[in-house]
């Protein structure tokens, strides 16, 4: 029992933060097209990011509120942390100034902060389908 609640506030939180995220996004779209454009790595692919990282985001949400899909929701949320993270890495080597497209809130974090935030949800993320993962063996053994 405490396993299953484990895996739904992870689910939840998950939901809550892309569903959060994209919706800022969106809502100043602009704003978002501009920061992706000022990153050295992004800014040939800005226009369609604009576009492709909240609709990802909402899609993630939907596939981890659902319970039948909720395993792919989860490895496909760790995924895009991950590249989040990796990002993260990357462009805090490369350059010192790149503003946060994260969008809402979450623009107020500093990079360090932003990456202690994702590793915490790459590691939810990770327990989450540990959970499940090891529930289906136990399941497919009995």
């Amino acid at each position: 029992m405490a396993r299953k609640i484990t895996v739904e506030i992870v689910a939840f939180l998950y939901t809550l933060l892309f569903v959060y995220a994209s919706v800022s996004k969106l809502l100043d779209y602009q704003k978002f097209s501009v920061q992706l454009g000022q990153s050295p790595m992004l800014t040939n692919y800005a226009s369609l990011l604009a576009w492709l990282v909240p609709v990802i985001e909402l899609n993630i949400a939907w596939l981890l509120v659902l319970s039948k899909t909720r395993i792919i929701g989860l490895y496909a949320a760790c995924s895009l942390m991950v590249m989040f993270t990796t990002y993260i890495v990357i462009i805090t080597t490369y350059d010192d100034y790149v503003p946060c497209s994260c969008g809402g809130v979450l623009e107020s974090m500093g990079w360090s902060g932003h990456l202690v935030f994702n590793i915490a949800f790459v590691l939810l993320a990770v327990a989450a389908i540990l959970v499940i993962e090891k529930q289906k063996l136990a399941i497919g053994t009995t």
